[in-house]
């Protein structure tokens, strides 16, 4: 019977708590704004934090597989091609690391330069690729017409390019590119194929490159660096058999760059990272990074539950008289009570909603209008909703416990 009692008081004060809130339209809004802004800002800060580790997982993942990077000593660490600024790492180390270490299926070095490319009247600057016809392997390049660099035109320093999609697009438009010229800082040279649409990645549009051989690269293009008998690279890229080889591989190429480099003692003057490495960092950076905006938009949280606050308080001094008449016809003060707290927990609790959808409209536009392919996290719906009814019940009870504790004679002569 108690039982009974207390859901049919609950029921009734929830019913005249939804009056007193929609008879203050106004007021709820206002009130409501805080835990909404809170709500829609946690759902779409996750969203773009965990978008933002897929792009980057993506982008590592678009280099290839099973990926070890060697970047000169003063180099930028990472597989970002043209970041090198030492001249420690040559074509020679490359061969010498295809020779010796048996768990490296292929390897690709890499020059990089950015150069004037023309065909006919159409023109354009291109990223320029010096490497070798094992890049296709490494990088996992695809073909959308004709073929990538051949083994023989790398022996017989064939003036031969590809093209990326874009690049092509520009010189071509819709003609087929394969067995044309093309002339770059006005050395001709004859289109062996086209890549296929890659995207950007690290900043760049893998669309826009040309690949030539790199032997022609620098007798031709860039020239070859005084006093060194082999040409320097930016980045040697070299694609294991598989993941298990990766500590042996490292540690046998470590070994032997060394040797070749004279470093009996001190620091290398070459960078070695593993494809995993580099995602593993990117991953800790990336968490690091969606905390930091949950924690951000969670504030907001926080400040909508003190914006309940405030304005509950108030509504106990507007409701004095309203307070003191239901005491003196038998309202008892846990009725009072419970009133003020489910106002309080309906505000915060209509807010979380509304801002829920506010934030599945926030990731939609994110989808649509930015590179990341955000989605909606269904733990951050439910911990921001459920933290936002929390926020009502915490910061509504002092409110109410000051509504209950009136004394019915003092708020009826108020």
């Amino acid at each position: 019977m108690n039982a009974r009692l207390t859901g049919l008081n609950i029921l009734e004060n929830a019913k005249m708590a939804i009056k007193t809130l929609t008879a203050n339209k106004m007021q709820s809004g206002l009130t409501m704004l805080g835990i909404i802004i809170g709500n829609a800002s946690v759902i779409a800060m996750v969203a773009a934090g965990e978008a933002a580790q897929g792009f980057v997982t993506a982008q590592f993942e678009s280099l290839g597989s099973n990926l070890l990077f060697i970047t000169p000593g003063d180099a930028r660490r990472g597989p970002i091609a043209g970041s090198a600024q030492a001249d420690t790492l040559t074509l020679a180390d490359a061969e010498a690391i295809t020779q010796e270490v048996l768990a490296v299926r292929a390897i690709a070095p890499q020059k990089n330069t950015r150069l004037r490319i023309t065909q006919g009247t159409a023109e354009t600057q291109g990223n320029i690729t010096g490497t070798t016809p094992d890049f296709q392997t490494v990088r996992d390049i695809q073909m959308a017409q004709g073929q990538f660099l051949s083994p023989i035109d790398f022996q017989n320093n064939s003036r031969v390019a590809v093209l990326g999609s874009e690049t092509a697009q520009t010189l071509f438009g819709n003609q087929n590119p394969v067995g044309q010229k093309i002339r770059i800082s006005n050395i001709s040279f004859t289109v062996s194929g086209v890549i296929t649409e890659r995207g950007s990645s690290f900043g760049q549009n893998q669309d826009e490159a040309v690949y030539i051989p790199i032997n022609v690269m620098v007798s031709q293009l860039t020239g070859q660096e005084t006093g060194k008998i082999s040409p320097t690279v930016q980045v040697i890229a070299v694609s294991l058999e598989s993941p298990d080889v990766t500590n042996a591989a490292m540690y046998q190429i470590r070994n032997l760059l060394r040797l070749r480099h004279n470093i009996l003692q001190g620091d290398d003057d070459f960078a070695l990272q593993s494809q995993q490495e580099l995602l593993e960092t990117s991953g800790s950076i990336t968490d690091i990074l969606v905390w930091v905006l949950g924690f951000t938009a969670g504030i907001s949280l926080l400040v909508g539950g003190i914006g309940i606050m405030n304005i509950m308080l108030v509504s106990v001094t507007e409701r004095t008289g309203e307070i003191g008449l239901r005491k003196a016809i038998g309202a008892t003060g846990s009725d009072i009570l419970a009133q003020f707290t489910i106002e309080a927990v309906i505000l915060a609790a209509t807010g979380g909603l509304i801002g829920i959808g506010a934030g599945l409209v926030g990731v939609v536009g994110l989808t649509l209008f930015s590179p990341l392919e955000a989605a909606v996290s269904l733990s951050a719906v439910i911990v921001s909703f459920t933290v936002s009814g929390s926020i009502g019940l915490i910061f509504g009870i002092m409110p109410a416990q000051r509504a209950a504790n009136l004394d019915p004679i003092v708020a009826l002569r108020s």
